[in-house]
């Protein structure tokens, strides 16, 4: 008896299971679909919804070619196969052709976008297949006339011999045929300064802000179509500090940073897409020098115990990044923004000098998000951030202000409690500095925050 064991094909993500059967005189036991062994050995953990089984009375009973907007993972229960598959998506890989006769002791893993066809060769032959969405009626996809010459499938009984639906016959030919398009990004949080950032990475993304769509509001979560999409980043978030500390904006940080990435996270499972999320430094209480991605959580105030609660929200959908930053600089208004408008306005500001960390420009910490994507990093939580040496925010403003014009001095330093003396304002961290060893892990380099910040005061970036 052979060994389970799962094989690549010509056809990009599509697989051949080959499945041990346990025989003795009675028959034959299988473990047809065996989710631990099988991801082990490759096999996309693709979280089948539905079973599904065509039993075929005669030989020569042909179906296809059907190219259904899911994942199949197909089987015969009894019986033989002749099955034939065709890649129907958009690419380099559009018409290729794998074919393979297939007992019980074969199965395949169809991926979504795969045109799925094949001809019964024994009569009474029952053929399995689980598929990880709900088929629904009017449903329409891509279809293949069996007989296409260009793809030219040898089908060992001539299709004139055989069994074939009205449906099937009128099928169109390949040079007709739409290919099947990729799983669409969302963008949500599209205007923020991250979110503008994420668009030149992700061209062509569907964007998406509180006025399209408000992931706190049920009604719209119900009514958007998020099977359609595979990616969706969360650039989403409720940012004002020590708003956060009134009630009202206590309410309005628990919705956006907590119940709205809880929500995603509940909708990337149901709909099997990617959810990234961006969360902060504050999470952290800022003792602790660096911080690792698996610190425990030590939040101080309200948005930082907001954002720790999206962050373990996050962290339960099968398919997540958390990319986890400090210090945002992007587009709009922000802290170098602010020193460099005082730096022209001939103001001297006081800054504090005990709150240290690194930049994080939001062009890198969108390059970083398309590069753990593209090089299919392991889901989790990341740090990412620019590199260099850790600074202070008085350190910042000082080179701020040596980029504009000004000189270093003109920026005197206070400690956090000086600075805080007095108002009424939330806890921050102190310590900030994130270790970047699983990123640079991955293959990503950050740029260094001080050759980010030169540019970026340049108006470059």
């Amino acid at each position: 008896m052979a060994d389970l064991s799962v094989e690549k094909t010509p056809i990009p993500g599509l697989l051949v299971v080959r499945l041990p059967l346990h025989e003795d005189n009675r028959g034959w036991f299988k473990e047809n679909w065996q989710r631990a062994k099988m991801t082990a050995l490759g096999l996309p953990d693709f979280g089948p919804v539905q079973h599904s089984v065509a039993y075929n009375a005669r030989r020569g009973v042909t179906r296809g070619v059907h190219t259904e907007p899911w994942d199949k993972f197909i089987s015969v229960a009894h019986g033989r196969i002749f099955g034939a598959w065709v890649d129907m998506r958009e690419g380099d890989s559009f018409g290729a052709v794998f074919t393979i006769e297939a007992d019980p002791s074969v199965a395949v893993f169809v991926p979504r976008g795969v045109g799925n066809s094949y001809q019964v060769l024994e009569d009474g032959t029952t053929y399995s297949y689980l598929v990880n969405d709900h088929w629904r009626p009017g449903l329409a996809y891509p279809a293949l006339n069996l007989a296409d010459p260009t793809v030219a499938i040898p089908w060992p009984i001539p299709l004139g011999e055989a069994e074939i639906s009205e449906k099937d016959l009128a099928t169109p030919m390949l040079g007709d045929v739409e290919p099947m398009k990729p799983r669409k990004t969302l963008v949500v949080g599209s205007k923020g300064q991250l979110g503008t950032a994420l668009q030149a990475d992700f061209p062509g993304s569907d964007l998406v802000d509180l006025d399209e769509l408000d992931v706190t509001d049920p009604e719209q979560v119900a009514a958007w179509p998020w099977n359609e999409y595979g990616l969706v980043l969360n650039a989403a978030a409720y940012t004002a500090v020590d708003a956060a500390e009134t009630p009202e904006g206590r309410r309005t940080a628990w919705a956006a940073n907590a119940g709205a990435p809880a929500t995603l996270a509940r909708l990337a499972a149901e709909h099997r897409f990617t959810l990234v999320h961006y969360s902060s430094e504050y999470v952290f209480d800022g003792t602790v020098d660096p911080h690792t991605e698996d610190e425990p959580l030590s939040p101080l105030g309200v948005y930082a115990q907001t954002k720790a609660a999206g962050d373990v929200a996050v962290s339960t959908a099968p398919r997540h990044y958390v990319l986890r930053t400090s210090w945002v600089i992007g587009s709009g208004k922000n802290f170098v923004r602010t020193m460099q408008q005082l730096a022209a306005n001939g103001v001297s500001p006081a800054v504090v000098d005990d709150q240290v960390g690194r930049l994080t420009f939001t062009a890198e910490l969108s390059r970083a998000t398309k590069h753990l994507l593209d090089v299919g990093a392991a889901y989790g939580t990341y740090n990412v951030s620019n590199g260099g040496d850790p600074t202070s925010f008085a350190d910042v403003a000082k080179a701020v202000f040596e980029l504009s014009g000004r000189s270093a001095d003109d920026v005197s330093t206070v400690t956090t409690e000086e600075y805080f003396a007095g108002k009424d304002l939330a806890p921050r961290p102190l310590r900030s500095v994130m270790d970047l060893s699983k990123l640079r892990a991955t293959g990503f380099e950050p740029e260094d925050a001080r050759v980010a910040l030169e540019r970026y005061l340049a108006g470059s970036a």
